[in-house]
């Protein structure tokens, strides 16, 4: 039989919520197993993200008790997309289809049941993309539904509501493996893969412990990410606030002539002010967003490597492929 899933979950200091995570994950792939939809080969991989309590300690001892699960042990912290893209590209040569998810059990597991069987009946990538939002704050809801409609309005082809709880197949894998970008935005690089694609709905719980790893400022600093690194929009609406702002002054000074001839030569401080504190500002923004895109570029011409894998439980798997 074919059809082997594994399981791809970044772990950053999580040694709150991982045996709760791991016990559900079991239970989830061991049905699945039974069911005959996927492979008893599949795995359930967490991935060490520089974390500084035990979460890796814990994460050896998981594979040490059962083959189900496995881990990947990243040389250093290098963020929660390299983390992904380190599962996704470590373990695609293993397995027949991939889903990623986070270990705070706020996406539901029971999605995987409709993930597996969009795949197997055709789809490449399946999106989860949450249906509610009840357990979010007010302030937390509209920011993250705000991120998601200012993303496709400044360029970004993003899924609404969708965050990195996806399925993807082999091929969707090899396909990703093409983006070489440094710059990780993975919910715009997946869905410019293309492939037959569908999504799945789901309701989104609370967190079962620990803290959130995404806070505002964090969401501000993914949001910025993205729409820098996929796309050039901003910089076009700079071009065309530089030419409003152009035909405005060529007004003004048309204005200012009028006055002039007509013999009204005092002109007031206050518009010469704000003129000067639009203009300035503007040009402190336009040369802001000018220097992120530099500096992406600085980036991606140095090649440095996306994350290094220190060490992957996983050997004894790997014979059994041979």
């Amino acid at each position: 039989m074919k059809n082997t899933l594994y399981v791809v979950i970044p772990c950053y200091n999580e040694q709150e919520v991982l045996s709760e995570t791991a016990k559900q994950m079991k239970d989830k792939m061991e049905q699945l197993i039974r069911q005959k939809k996927i492979s008893d080969l599949s795995r359930v991989v967490f991935i060490n993200d520089g974390s500084k309590d035990n979460t890796w300690q814990m994460i050896c001892k998981l594979h040490q008790d059962n083959p189900l699960f496995s881990g990947i042990n990243l040389s250093k912290n290098r963020g929660h997309q390299n983390a992904l893209l380190a599962g996704l590209m470590t373990v695609k040569e293993y397995a027949d289809m991939v889903i990623s998810m986070d270990a705070d059990l706020q996406d539901d597991i029971n999605a995987i049941d409709q993930m597996v069987d969009k795949y197997l009946a055709g789809c490449d990538i399946v999106y989860g993309v949450r249906s509610k939002r009840k357990t979010d704050s007010f302030f937390k809801r509209f920011t993250a539904e705000a991120f998601y409609r200012i993303m496709n309005h400044l360029g970004a082809n993003t899924v609404f509501n969708h965050a990195d709880y996806r399925l993807m197949s082999k091929r969707a894998l090899e396909g990703l493996a093409q983006f070489k970008e440094v710059n990780l935005f993975l919910r715009g690089i997946v869905p410019m893969i293309g492939y037959p694609s569908d999504i799945v709905t789901y309701e989104r719980k609370e967190r079962f412990a620990g803290e959130s790893k995404y806070p505002l400022k964090k969401m501000l600093a993914l949001a910025l990410e993205g729409i820098t690194s996929l796309s050039i929009k901003p910089i076009r609406l700079i071009t065309g606030l530089g030419f409003m702002v152009f035909f405005v002054s060529i007004a003004m000074l048309i204005y200012i002539l009028v006055r002039f001839f007509m013999g009204a030569t005092v002109v007031g401080w206050a518009s010469v002010a704000v003129s000067v504190w639009a203009i300035g500002g503007l040009l402190l923004l336009s040369i802001g967003v000018v220097g992120e895109y530099i500096g992406k570029i600085y980036l991606e011409t140095k090649e440095r490597p996306r994350f290094i894998v220190e060490s992957f439980l996983e050997e004894e798997h790997k014979q059994g492929h041979q």
